[in-house]
């Protein structure tokens, strides 16, 4: 079985003070995180999305789901936690229980707020998972990165060579049998400083795969964000 596990309980709380979170907000005619949704319904190979948000905003996604799409049989929202892991966990949680866990199933992790995934990004994470446990969509970086010391002087120091870095995006997908047992092994040291799922995988020597992003499949977390969003939606209309 393969899942979408779509990430949608955040606050959006850069997005600064507005009355809905940001995967709720309008992108064109649609809220942000229908777009994302429909992007997985288009896919034939996604047999379930997952869609965790915060306990206060459950029924409101249902009701936009409702709303917005058809054929919403396949499509489960569910409470998800306080953190990005948590939320990546209760959805692994609510398959156990509620479809089991077997050995060739995977689960595609998004971000609500990343609407422009394209189908060949989709396709390439669970293509590579027929070689792998862990799967991490990235761009090269086109910046300068720099290191700075662990303190408040703003000293530079290192500038790492960009040849060898990536922005990470997502989805991130899995072997979801293998993330579970890996999860499962995470000191609570080793929890508090996860940033994403990969790094339960790096934190546990284990090899993630690299599958190559867009420019445009960009993470919408302010208002700036969103007016550019617009902007590659416009394009696309007129094209």
């Amino acid at each position: 079985m393969i899942y979408a596990e779509i990430l949608a309980a955040g606050s959006g709380s850069r997005m600064g003070n507005t009355e809905l979170p940001k995967q709720f907000m309008k992108l064109g005619s649609k809220p942000i995180i229908i777009h994302t949704i429909e992007q997985f319904l288009l896919n034939n190979k996604v047999d379930k999305i997952i869609v965790c948000t915060s306990k206060e905003w459950t029924s409101y996604t249902e009701d936009l789901i409702d709303k917005y799409i058809k054929n919403s049989k396949n499509i489960f929202v569910i409470e998800g936690g306080a953190t990005r892991d948590e939320t990546v966990m209760c959805g692994c949680h609510y398959i156990e229980k509620k479809f089991g866990i077997h050995k060739e199933d995977i689960i595609i992790t998004h971000d609500a707020v990343r609407p422009f995934i394209t189908q060949r990004i989709i396709d390439e994470n669970i293509e590579a998972l027929k070689n792998a446990d862990a799967v991490d969509t990235c761009i090269h970086t086109t910046d300068t990165i720099i290191e700075a010391y662990h303190d408040d002087t703003k000293h530079i120091k290192a500038v790492p060579n960009r040849k060898y870095l990536y922005n990470g995006q997502t989805p991130q997908s899995f072997k979801l049998q293998k993330l579970m047992k890996l999860h499962k092994e995470l000191t609570d040291k080793e929890k508090e400083i996860l940033t994403d799922a990969c790094k339960i995988f790096i934190l546990k020597d284990q090899t993630v795969q690299i599958v190559d992003g867009e420019e445009f499949n960009i993470k919408i977390t302010n208002m700036f964000d969103l007016k550019l969003a617009n902007s590659i939606l416009l394009e696309r209309g007129n094209k």
